[in-house]
């Protein structure tokens, strides 16, 4: 089940979501807008094997190239050790042409951090720091909760993933 977003508020009030820093005019019926970080992972290949190399966001923003693959960070903390989570895009700025969490919007219970997110953009589109650029969603466990010590949930800034970045290592 879904919390609505007087039930988010609620629950952050009572520590059971951490949301840091907050703004209530970013609740939504039953999300709330979290904004983009200041840091931004660009994607370079060096030999063949794809790296990311962070940069800080300019405040006059930064141009996406379509096609490719960003990586970005949430600049709120964002967590539960009561719910599960689901990060997605804006619609508005979906319309536009730009994809956020392109294929991991699950949030486990128990993680707490700034998140790592997945941004494309169809065509070129600038991005800022601390623009809206996505929405939280929680959601009820049925069963025991097992809280999500491990992956990802230790860091705080654009992550690049732990696989090989060798296309023919994937297979």
């Amino acid at each position: 089940m879904i919390l609505t977003g007087s039930e988010i508020a609620k629950m952050r009030e009572e520590g059971r979501i951490t949301i840091e820093p907050y703004n209530p005019s970013h609740l939504n019926p039953n999300t709330y807008d979290f904004r983009l970080g200041a840091q931004l992972g660009v994607p370079v290949f060096n030999n063949g094997v794809l790296g990311f190399e962070i940069v800080d966001l300019p405040l006059d923003g930064f141009v996406l190239r379509p096609k490719t693959v960003y990586l970005g960070h949430t600049l709120e903390r964002l967590g539960s050790d009561s719910y599960a989570m689901r990060l997605v895009g804006r619609s508005s700025l979906g319309r536009l042409g730009l994809f956020l969490q392109v294929s991991a919007d699950l949030g486990h219970t128990g993680a707490c951090h700034q998140w790592t997110l997945e941004i494309v953009a169809a065509l070129p589109f600038r991005i800022f720091p601390e623009m809206r650029i996505g929405q939280i969603s929680f959601w009820e466990n049925l069963g025991t909760p097992n809280a999500y010590q491990q992956g990802y949930s230790a860091f705080n800034m654009p992550t690049p993933s732990k696989l090989s970045t060798r296309p023919r290592d994937l297979l």
